[in-house]
């Protein structure tokens, strides 16, 4: 059974009309099933966000509904399912803050730089520079996102760095380097992002197998990064 089908189930199942109570629900509901439960809740938060994000920049263009098809590989029979939760999301009256403190709370109280939320704006910004540009709009709208989630500014930093080109994208950050680091230092910190960064560890902390297009995307930003500066460091 795909994940489209649990989360529509899901929604049935609460007769609801907003998405903006059912990562609460989704706590109980699926309590004895962790797996399936980070799952539902990871999809949910993609879907209520982007749909939010949408409704923050003013439009909601072809490109970024394809974008959002693309990251989560739907099958042609849940087309359907996708596009009723999504709607669902744009019409509730809650704002986008009550989702994002929601969806910070599967993290736990506090928790800073929680990988899973990081996830989540690593999707939102796939969705946003689907037109070929992050706008300022959208990059409000993430900014603030990241900042209930918990997410440090140089964490936020290193994101957007994979995301947005401001004429050159800087390898350093995107790897979290300063300059002048040795070789060595900075082949364990890639070698560690690398480990981190695989998708089956990112299917491990909740994200649906549909989303793994997120994680290659984000493992070539970090090998590109690494094959722009490691000739430089071995010079040292």
């Amino acid at each position: 059974m795909s994940i489209w089908v649990r989360i529509s189930d899901f929604v049935a199942d609460r007769a609801t009309t907003a998405l903006s109570g059912l990562v609460e629900s989704v706590r109980t509901v699926f309590a004895g099933d962790p797996a399936t439960r980070r799952r539902v809740a990871f999809s949910i938060a993609m879907i209520a966000l982007s749909a939010k994000m949408a409704k923050a920049d003013g439009i909601v263009t072809v490109d970024e509904v394809d974008a959002f098809r693309e990251i989560f590989e739907i099958p042609a029979d849940d087309a359907r399912r996708v596009a009723g939760l999504y709607n669902l999301a744009k019409q509730d009256v809650a704002g986008y803050e009550a989702y994002a403190r929601q969806v910070a709370g599967l993290c736990g109280s506090g928790k800073a730089d929680c990988p899973l939320l990081i996830d989540v704006l690593d999707g939102l910004f796939h969705i946003a520079k689907a037109d070929g540009v992050v706008h300022a709009k959208e990059l409000h709208f993430l900014t603030e996102v990241a900042e209930i989630f918990g997410v440090s500014s140089t964490e936020f930093e290193r994101v957007v760095a994979r995301h947005v080109d401001a004429g050159h994208r800087d390898p350093y950050r995107i790897l979290g380097l300063d300059r002048g680091v040795s070789h060595g230092e900075g082949r364990r910190r890639y070698l560690k992002l690398v480990r981190d960064n695989h998708p089956d560890q990112l299917i491990a902390r909740g994200l649906p197998e549909e989303f793994v297009k997120i994680a290659n995307d984000r493992i070539a930003a970090i090998n590109d990064s690494w094959e722009l500066i490691e000739p430089e460091l071995r010079r040292g």
